[in-house]
């Protein structure tokens, strides 16, 4: 499970906080080993604020932004904050140790704060939950209704945040034993056959999973659309280069809509992206990708030599573990 899956569903459940009427936030934020010269803040109704660094070493801006749920990002990593009417919030943070290290001080900070703790907690709950036998997933999962609601009776709180925060923390609930069923039906799939596939090849033809029979095949289930998906792609590149020669292929899988076929062409053209890159038949329905239960992009896979299944949730470009597989892999 990835944090992503919590953060869409706070996002969803808490757009309709947002009002028509705007007011001024002033924003600033220290951050140590950036990942990027600018932080973009997102929210409902397409909107962004990108915010640059200063040449003091700050992110500053002053915006006008409704009442409401917003992500912020700096090209790796997102999280979630709330903006109230003349918030002045002040980020403090550790790019490195992105989530454990968030804190906000100034005005109308309190339910940032409240997202960046409830985010670990959720975070702690999947990675410990998801690795239990269904009993045991079931009383953590009971335990942590009762905790949610309990930490949502806060007078500091705003009421608007608590009612569509404690709407968001019930779809969590719901979903969990869901996705914890899904998690576990992945883990079965370590070491068995792999699904076939064969879509079409950007560069001409199809390519079939058995054409690359002999070699590892690290494969990268993305869309032209998804925000996460192309913030891996630099770090695709260089893993690409770094492996470039070794028994290794790179596979990037498209689920666009046949409708966007032409649109991921022109991405793929205007990236320069490398690899071998196709376009799968039916996007989120696609056999394949069915197989493997993907319910969220991007998605890596890793295959072996003869076809068989590695990790069927492979750790991203990203992660310094990634890395760390393949050169014993491939040493």
């Amino acid at each position: 499970m990835k944090k992503v899956f919590l953060l869409a569903l706070i996002m969803l459940s808490a757009f309709s906080v947002n009002a028509q009427t705007k007011n001024q936030i002033k924003f600033t934020a220290k951050i140590a080993n950036r990942n990027s010269d600018t932080l973009v803040i997102r929210g409902a109704n397409n909107f962004k604020q990108v915010i640059p660094i200063n040449k003091k070493g700050f992110f500053a801006a002053t915006f006008e932004a409704p009442k409401g749920f917003y992500q912020f990002g700096d090209g790796r990593e997102v999280s979630s904050l709330y903006l109230k009417p003349n918030s002045e919030v002040n980020l403090t943070m550790d790019a490195k140790q992105f989530d454990e290290t968030i804190v906000y001080k100034g005005k109308g900070v309190d339910e940032s704060n409240f997202l960046a703790q409830y985010a670990l907690k959720t975070e702690k709950f999947q990675n410990e939950a998801f690795t239990k036998e269904e009993a045991e997933f079931n009383t953590m999962l009971e335990a942590m209704k009762k905790s949610d609601l309990e930490s949502i009776q806060n007078e500091k709180l705003d009421p608007e945040f608590q009612t569509a925060l404690k709407n968001s923390m019930e779809q969590f609930n719901q979903y969990a034993f869901q996705a914890y069923q899904s998690n576990v039906k992945t883990n079965k799939l370590k070491g068995k056959p792999s699904p076939e596939f064969d879509y079409e090849n950007y560069k001409g033809g199809k390519t079939k999973l058995s054409d690359l029979r002999g070699k590892y095949v690290y494969i990268d289930l993305w869309a032209t659309w998804c925000g996460p998906c192309r913030a891996e792609i630099p770090f695709l590149q260089k893993i690409e280069e770094k492996y470039h020669g070794k028994n290794i292929e790179f596979v990037s899988i498209s689920i666009d809509k046949a409708k966007d076929n032409d649109k991921w062409k022109k991405f793929v053209a205007d990236k320069n992206l490398g690899g071998i890159q196709l376009f799968a038949d039916k996007d989120w329905e696609s056999e394949f990708v069915m197989s493997y239960g993907v319910t969220g992009i991007p998605r890596f896979i890793l295959i072996d030599p003869n076809g068989n299944i590695v990790n069927p949730d492979a750790d991203r470009p990203s992660s310094a573990e990634l890395q760390t597989q393949l050169d014993a892999l491939l040493k």
